[in-house]
């Protein structure tokens, strides 16, 4: 629900405050669970992964596909961004030092081939500034991914992503405070719903189980997970923002899934 609720917050908040609330947001909620619990200060080896997971997922991915979905469908970006579990399992392939099969790298090919397809098809032959922003946020989310999992191997999965997001605190509030500045907002009730989605769920509980379960079965294995996303994404934004999606998108998340699973298997 993570793009559908960003699209109701953009219709209440700008893209750049979007954003900057819900790290911010989410980073009080960690940080209340940190000091409750008094949980120690994370080991200084520690701080460059945790670096990573924030300029990727706290930062990164939130602020890129903010702005790929003011001009894109979020149909159109859920079938991009079902690259997603195919460039962490191959970043996760590369930072780990696995080696993987020739079949595996073969379905890695096939659903790139797929997703560039669509996004060219989509775009009347072009890729368009979205899809960069999308392509981009492919890539920074799927570093922070690895590099979170890696750490929820030795610090607990939860608080990996609450260090990251209080770390992001000296930027978000500054951020924050800048951009609900100079850009308008109107609350309404969806605006209001989509930034509390997105913070709470999307950026702090959502990945306090997804790094606790890449900790427990393996990045690879876990990212493969991710291959519903595309698919429960369109139906959400049918439901409850009454896009219609032309055919090629359902078409191409398929194909998208049945090459990841191939690189699954393999």
């Amino acid at each position: 629900m993570t793009f559908p609720a960003t699209a109701w917050g953009l219709e209440g908040f700008g893209p750049w405050s979007l954003v900057a609330v819900r790290c911010v947001l989410a980073a009080l909620v960690a940080g209340g669970c940190l000091l409750f619990l008094r949980v120690p200060l994370p080991e200084r080896r520690h701080l460059p992964g945790l670096a990573v997971v924030a300029a990727g997922v706290v930062l990164g991915f939130p602020m890129l596909t903010t702005l790929a979905l003011r001009t894109s469908t979020t149909a159109h970006a859920a079938v991009v961004v079902g690259l997603l579990p195919l460039t962490t399992a191959a970043l996760s392939a590369l930072r780990m030092g696995s080696r993987p099969s020739r079949r595996f790298w073969a379905a890695a090919l096939a659903g790139a081939a797929a997703v560039v397809a669509f996004t060219v098809v989509q775009s009347a032959g072009a890729l368009t500034a979205a899809d960069g922003f999308l392509f981009a946020a492919l890539l920074v989310c799927a570093a922070g991914y690895t590099e979170g999992g890696r750490l929820a191997r030795v610090v607990p999965g939860w608080q990996v992503i609450a260090w990251a997001l209080v770390l992001c605190l000296p930027l978000s509030v500054p951020a924050a405070a800048v951009a609900l500045a100079r850009e308008p907002v109107h609350l309404t009730a969806h605006g209001v719903v989509g930034v509390l989605w997105v913070a709470l769920g999307s950026q702090f509980l959502g990945l306090v189980v997804w790094y606790r379960g890449m900790a427990a079965i393996g990045i690879p294995r876990a990212s493969q997970l991710q291959l519903a996303q595309p698919l429960l994404t369109l139906v959400w934004s049918a439901l409850l923002l009454g896009e219609h999606f032309t055919a090629a998108a359902p078409v191409t998340a398929v194909a998208v899934l049945v090459c990841i699973a191939v690189t699954q298997r393999s």
